[in-house]
């Protein structure tokens, strides 16, 4: 079973060569991060555990046994006891369950470890596997939203004792 892992210093390589392989995967389905995201990347990284260790985001990355990074699962702009959910799982670990399944351990850690009561989370109309995730996972939807110009939906869940 791959690993949740939160982010770390020694995640920067796997992670840079997740978003690589994947980038024309991902676009397919939300926006694009764009070329700077790339040339810039170890900033980025840095910025990513900088903002961490504010407790303002909380990153993690779902890892195989050899290392390689088969997706993120982020909490972001955490105040007042909720964040927003993201996440984006490889495209050769796709359709195995993995985003449910970490979906479910990043709602567990809010809840658990960071005392987080709700989750926002959207996704495009023309993502019909990360709806389905959203669904699975207790997200219902509450409102339409635009995402880089694309239709979708933001979903909420409440963080309650029993899931």
């Amino acid at each position: 079973m791959p690993d949740l892992q939160r982010l770390a210093a020694h995640h920067a390589d796997p992670l840079l060569a997740f978003e690589r392989e994947n980038r024309s995967w991902f676009a397919r389905s939300i926006p694009d991060r764009g070329d700077d995201y790339f040339a810039e990347f170890p900033a980025r990284h840095a910025a990513l555990l900088a903002e961490q260790a504010t407790g303002a985001c909380h990153f993690h990355v779902l890892v195989d046994d050899d290392g390689q990074v088969l997706g993120r699962f982020n909490l972001v702009d955490v105040a007042d006891g909720e964040a927003e959910l993201g996440y984006r799982v490889a495209q050769r670990a796709a359709g195995r369950g993995l985003a449910t399944d970490g979906v479910r351990r990043v709602c567990a850690l809010a809840r658990e470890a960071y005392g987080l009561r709700r989750l926002t989370a959207a996704t495009t109309l023309d993502n019909p596997a990360s709806l389905a995730v959203l669904r699975r996972t207790g997200f219902t939807p509450v409102g339409e939203v635009s995402l880089g110009g694309r239709p979708g939906l933001r979903h909420r869940r409440e963080l309650t004792l029993d899931g």
